[in-house]
C-alpha cells in the first residue's frame, strides 16, 4: 500500500500559476484524511499558498501534506499551528550571479529580452532561479500562445547548458525556465522527501502531466517511482476520487 501520494502542481492540479478550484480542494481534503500527500512544482512558498494553501477547505488534515517548493529544494510542513519551512538549499552569492549573468545574456542574445511583460522575467526563488517569458504574473491565455511548440525555450536552454556548467537548465511552465544546482530535478526532491519522511520510494505514487522523455515529471518516472501519467486537471480529479474510494476504511 502506498504511503504518500505526490503531485506535479501546474497542469495537474491546477492551470499554469492558478489557484486550485473548489473540486480540486475537496478532493485533496478528502485524500489528506486518508494518506499523506506531497505537492512539487518549480514555484517559491508564495506561489504554493496562494495556489494551494490558500484554497484548502478547513477539514483538511494539514499535518499530513509535504509542499515541495522549487523542485524539492525546500520542503514546508504544518507544524504547531503555522507552516514552517524545514530545510532551503539556497545559492551562494556566486552561483547567483553566474547564473542571472548568464540568464541576462542568453535571454537578449535569442532576442526574448522584449516585448510585453507581466512582471519581471528572472525571478530568484532563493534554491531556484527561474525566467519566464512574458513575466511572472502573465495571464493564461497569452501564456499558453507564447511558445506552444518549445522552440523558444529549448533555444534558450540549449544557449545556456554550455555556459553554466554544475548546473540543471529544464524547461518548466509554459513560459519558464528552471535553473538549479546540477542533478535537482522532481526525483531528487522525491528523494529528499524521502529521507525527511522516512518514507522508501516504493511508498510513494507520483501523478504528473509531463511524465515523458524531456518532461519534469519524467525524473521521477526513471527513478523508479511508481507513476500515473495524467492529461490535464480533469483526469487527475478522477484519479484522485478513486484512490480515496480504495484507500478510504
Amino acid at each position: 500500500m502506498k504511503r504518500l501520494i505526490a503531485f506535479d502542481l501546474d497542469g495537474t492540479l491546477a492551470e499554469s500559476k492558478q489557484a486550485i478550484d473548489t473540486e480540486m480542494g475537496k478532493l485533496l481534503a478528502g485524500l489528506s484524511r486518508v494518506v499523506s500527500v506531497s505537492i512539487i512544482s518549480g514555484g517559491d512558498w508564495p506561489q504554493f499558498d496562494k495556489q494551494v494553501v490558500a484554497r484548502l477547505p478547513a477539514d483538511t488534515d494539514l499535518t499530513r501534506l509535504y509542499l515541495q517548493p522549487t523542485t524539492g529544494t525546500k520542503l514546508y510542513r504544518f507544524e504547531s499551528g503555522a507552516w514552517k519551512c524545514l530545510y532551503a538549499e539556497n545559492f551562494s552569492e556566486e552561483e547567483r550571479k553566474r547564473i542571472t549573468d548568464a540568464l541576462d545574456k542568453a535571454v537578449a542574445d535569442e532576442g526574448l529580452a522584449g516585448g510585453k511583460s507581466w512582471g519581471e522575467k528572472i525571478e530568484d526563488r532563493g534554491s531556484q532561479i527561474t525566467f519566464s517569458g512574458l513575466g511572472q504574473q502573465a495571464p493564461l491565455d497569452a501564456k499558453q500562445a507564447w511558445d506552444p511548440d518549445r522552440a523558444k525555450r529549448e533555444r534558450l536552454q540549449a544557449a545556456l547548458v554550455p555556459v553554466l556548467p554544475g548546473f540543471s537548465v529544464k524547461i518548466g511552465g509554459s513560459t519558464s525556465i528552471d535553473i538549479t544546482r546540477e542533478g535537482t530535478d522532481k526525483a531528487y526532491g522525491m528523494r529528499r522527501l524521502c529521507k525527511a519522511a522516512s518514507l522508501s520510494p516504493h511508498d510513494i505514487l507520483f501523478l504528473g502531466d509531463a511524465i515523458y522523455p524531456g518532461g519534469n515529471d519524467y525524473p521521477v518516472h526513471a527513478a523508479g517511482i511508481d507513476t500515473i501519467a495524467v492529461r490535464d486537471i480533469h483526469e487527475s480529479k478522477r484519479v484522485i476520487e478513486a484512490i480515496i474510494a480504495c484507500l478510504a476504511p
